[in-house]
């Protein structure tokens, strides 16, 4: 993929997450991996405002080449990108299901199997730090350890992906679980799968796409 389609894959990604409702006027941001550098979106912007252009390129000590402002968020997003090889892509959310279980400040649990597919058995919460801080980013890179997805207390979530794709899919995937969970918890207390049952499930999900297996 070239830079400039890599720029219109982002802008793409951007645009679907706002028509999700995931983000709302300048919220949420996405990175994505282009050599040693990362592509992220600038400050202020939304799918109204951006264009292929617009989105700052960032080298690996997060200093700009070329023009732009990055993401006020950028310190999380380079973090990430540089702790984590195989990490592509990174996107961040005020998804409405995902802020309110962020504020709870604790992890999502296993209480659906495909909370394995981003890891483990649950999703965790990275501890309360100022938007845009250092501290913020060294809590994500930590929370994201041996984990796909994972909260930010009392601010939203986190996915890094395999690829931009892949991180868009579990951005859904984790919003669609979060509102389930609250539902749950609105009928009742959630029964959790037990953790020998979840390393079950995630030995299955190793197989995913070359058999047929739900969710």
């Amino acid at each position: 993929m070239s830079e400039l389609e890599l720029r219109k894959s982002v802008l793409d990604v951007v645009a679907k997450l706002e028509e999700r409702g995931f983000n709302h006027g300048s919220s949420g941001n996405v990175s994505a991996r282009i050599g040693a550098d990362i592509l992220i979106t600038p400050t202020g912007g939304n799918s109204a405002t951006m264009t292929a252009e617009g989105l700052v390129r960032l080298d690996a000590e997060g200093r700009t080449v070329g023009e732009g402002i990055p993401s006020s968020e950028w310190h999380m997003h380079l973090a990430i990108l540089n702790a984590y090889p195989h990490v592509q892509a990174v996107i961040h959310t005020h998804a409405d299901c995902c802020v309110a279980l962020s504020c709870l400040a604790r992890p999502i649990p296993a209480f659906h199997y495909m909370i394995a597919s981003f890891g483990g058995n649950d999703v965790p919460c990275a501890p309360y730090a100022t938007f845009g801080t250092r501290a913020l980013a060294d809590g994500a890179v930590e929370a994201l350890r041996g984990r796909k997805a994972c909260l930010l207390a009392n601010h939203g979530m986190l996915v890094a992906g395999a690829s931009l794709q892949s991180a868009f899919d579990l951005t859904v995937k984790l919003e669609t679980l979060a509102r389930q969970y609250i539902l749950a918890r609105q009928a009742g207390e959630p029964v959790i799968i037990p953790d020998e049952e979840m390393i079950r499930v995630a030995e299955r999900y190793k197989g995913y796409g070359r058999s047929r297996l739900p969710g």
